[in-house]
């Protein structure tokens, strides 16, 4: 990044702290002792951080519902086990999860956390190990379940998922 442009962005988010500190949305409170976040700031994209209709997931839903498909948002496939997928086509039994590249340790994407480093990589390491262990309880119950990142492409992933639900409704 070039000097200028260093100078810039520094302005830029300066500018942009400033009107979320007077629209209300950041204040400069102390990091209660309770926090997991490194600093006020970091504790505010925290908090902004949506767990469910995230950007990703409204995108592919619109996809598939262009595609003439119809499911479920955020149910249990399996109502004894605590997870949701994103969405559901329970009578073909299939279950589709929205990963996100930071949260779900995307081999393509992810990038470690520069701040308090060895407690996010256990953090993405558990959601890496019960995503699987997701995958594994769902597939012995006779469900298939769909993967998708954030950064793949809206429609063919929902191309994919249409195929695969088309397949499953036919008996194949």
């Amino acid at each position: 990044m070039g000097e200028v442009n260093a100078e810039t962005r520094a302005a830029n988010l300066a500018l942009a702290w400033e009107a979320a500190r007077s629209a209300g949305q950041v204040t400069d409170e102390e990091l209660p002792a309770t926090s997991f976040a490194s600093s006020i700031s970091v504790r505010a994209v925290m908090t902004a951080n949506k767990a469910k209709d995230t950007k990703p997931e409204q995108l592919l839903r619109s996809a598939l519902h262009r595609k003439g498909l119809r499911y479920r948002v955020g149910i249990r496939p399996l109502p004894e086990l605590r997870r949701t997928a994103d969405v559901v086509f329970p009578k073909v039994r299939v279950a589709v999860f929205v990963d996100g590249c930071f949260w779900h340790g995307c081999p393509d994407h992810h990038r470690p956390a520069k701040k308090r480093g060895e407690f996010w990589q256990e953090k993405i390491k558990g959601n890496r190990e019960r995503d699987a262990a997701t995958n594994i309880a769902l597939r012995e119950a006779g469900w298939t379940v769909v993967r998708v990142w954030e950064h793949e492409d809206v429609n063919e992933a929902a191309e994919r998922i249409r195929q695969l639900v088309r397949a499953k409704s036919q008996g194949h």
